[in-house]
């Protein structure tokens, strides 16, 4: 298994997907960071969750509510911008068809 992709655009990323509903491609990484695009129909759930890894993301288009285990959520529309710290509980109520880019520090071994 290769230890980065230096370089890569989004019509050669290979979808993957996870939750019904979500599509996700993996882009350029290291073991220090790795940044993947989201396609998100309406209607998915990302359900509550948590990882090692600091999350940050971008909405592209589209809206979301964005929960975090403390009880807070936001809504995400085009030109949102957030970020979920190590170990925060989180997760994703899809209100419309969205697109977004996450960047991931460190990389996280299960996108590769």
């Amino acid at each position: 298994m290769e230890d980065r992709i230096a370089y890569a655009t989004l019509d050669h990323a290979i979808p993957a997907s996870g939750p019904q509903g979500i599509v996700r491609r993996t882009l350029a990484w290291n073991k220090e960071a790795m940044t993947c695009h989201f396609l998100l129909e309406k209607g998915a759930v990302i359900p509550m969750h948590r990882h090692s890894a600091v999350q940050s993301g971008y909405v592209i288009r589209g809206k979301a509510k964005f929960m975090r285990g403390n009880g807070e959520s936001f809504i995400g529309e085009a030109g949102t911008s957030y970020v979920f710290d190590p170990d925060e509980e989180h997760g994703v109520e899809v209100f419309e068809e969205s697109e977004i880019i996450e960047f991931f520090t460190p990389a996280r071994p299960e996108y590769r």
